[in-house]
């Protein structure tokens, strides 16, 4: 009977969805990393970007992989839409500096910065590690108000709907400003 029981309770344990992202209203961690944006390097402050407005803060698992590319593509087309609601995009990956360089300009054409996170350190504080592979970062996109807070996370491999759907909460977020936030 308690072989049952404990195989019950562990077959339960498995069946709960794992949700890893940090939810809204959280205080997003801070942090500075390499960067790279049109293939010049820098160091990157989330608090820094933050004094200038809210930040779509996204994780993909490595740079040129298919869904990887997919996304930076969307993103980087998608990019006078951030500027209008004066948002920071800035992607992360477990990638070196040196691949990033590279990455940033050929499929982020050159468009918003990508920052590495060798060490995971940021991926470890956002919740964004991949369960199945924890050397990659699991995708995850997050945008941050300019107070710091979160406001929208979203999480699925799939690179579809990251684009839209941090434009939506960033829609949704100028509309609660002063009305010249938000874009027509």
């Amino acid at each position: 009977m308690r072989l049952l029981l404990t195989a019950t309770l562990a077959g339960m344990l498995v069946a709960i969805p794992a949700y890893a992202a940090l939810s809204a209203g959280s205080q997003a961690p801070d942090f500075s990393a390499p960067a790279s944006l049109g293939g010049k390097t820098f160091t990157f402050s989330l608090a820094a970007a933050l004094k200038k407005g809210p930040v779509v803060l996204y994780f993909y698992p490595a740079a040129f992989t298919r869904g990887c590319t997919i996304e930076a593509h969307d993103f980087a087309a998608a990019m006078d839409k951030y500027k209008a609601f004066g948002a920071t995009v800035i992607g992360v990956s477990h990638d070196p500096i040196d691949k990033l360089v590279k990455f940033s300009v050929s499929e982020c054409r050159s468009k918003f910065a990508v920052a590495a996170d060798e060490n995971k350190n940021i991926m470890q504080a956002y919740d964004a590690v991949l369960d199945r592979n924890p050397e990659l970062a699991n995708r995850v996109s997050y945008v941050i108000a300019p107070d710091g807070k979160i406001l929208y996370s979203y999480t699925d491999l799939n690179p579809d709907n990251h684009v839209a759907n941090t434009l939506a909460a960033l829609k949704e977020w100028a509309a609660r400003q002063k009305p010249y936030l938000a874009p027509g």
